[in-house]
């Protein structure tokens, strides 16, 4: 997590440009500047603090975080148990698997272009590319060729020869839209058996003349049960982690 913390305190250093990045110091005094040089600096305090303000949201966006959170709400809809788990647990939970994941994503970009800048070894561009392109590998790997010839059709730009011509302006769009298809795709599966044991306890319910009886007080106890036979969490962790290329 210090890694992936270190990367997008990296990343948000492309504002400033230049070979360098100089962190300004910070008081609570209140006094006019009295160079452009103090206004750039104070300038750049409110960028920096904006951008960490913000870092969560990108974070969700480059990662599978969206696969995960989506399956997951469609697992507690199909099963019928309303706020069980709670919202904060299955947040929390996907959040966890994300981390999970991306960390051999995270390590490689932080060695590759990260690590190498801090020791002045590399200048500031090469450090960017470097630090950006196992993100950018991991997303068009699991984003639809479709999808990525969408946006590049919007912005009227040429196929690129390598994943580096890939700008994130189109990458993150793209790979956002795959991940909520393939979301959805795996929830209509999970709700495929759900579907069938509330037909069955529905059909059985009529055949004896309790049209009354809500069915959902019937299934929902089957339906916990089968979930809890298969070994249902094992079994939708696994598959969803191996989905990931």
């Amino acid at each position: 997590m210090v890694k992936l913390l270190s990367l997008f305190l990296f990343l948000s250093a492309t504002l400033f440009g230049g070979e360098s990045v100089t962190i300004p110091t910070m008081n609570f005094s209140l006094s006019a500047p009295d160079t452009p040089q103090q206004l750039v600096s104070s300038l750049n305090v409110l960028v920096v603090l904006t951008l960490l303000f913000l870092a969560p949201s990108m974070v969700l966006v480059m990662t599978t975080f969206t696969r995960f959170v989506i399956v997951f709400g469609f697992l507690r809809q199909a099963m019928g148990t309303q706020q069980v788990p709670p919202t904060q647990l299955l947040v929390m939970l996907a959040m966890i698997l994300t981390f999970f994941v991306m960390e051999p994503v995270g390590t490689k970009a932080y060695e590759a272009g990260i690590k190498p800048y801090l020791a002045q070894e590399i200048g500031y561009e090469e450090a960017f590319t470097k630090t950006t392109l196992p993100f950018k590998t991991f997303m068009i790997r699991n984003t639809r060729e479709k999808d990525l010839a969408l946006f590049f059709r919007i912005r009227k730009m040429e196929n690129p020869q390598t994943v580096a011509d890939v700008p994130l302006s189109i990458v993150i769009p793209a790979f956002v839209i795959s991940e909520m298809k393939t979301a959805f795709e795996i929830g209509f599966l999970l709700f495929l058996p759900f579907l069938v044991i509330d037909m069955v306890v529905a059909s059985i319910l009529m055949s004896m003349g309790m049209m009354m009886l809500p069915p959902v007080m019937i299934s929902l106890p089957f339906k916990i049960l089968v979930f809890v036979l298969i070994d249902g969490w094992n079994l939708l962790i696994g598959n969803l982690i191996a989905s990931i290329k």
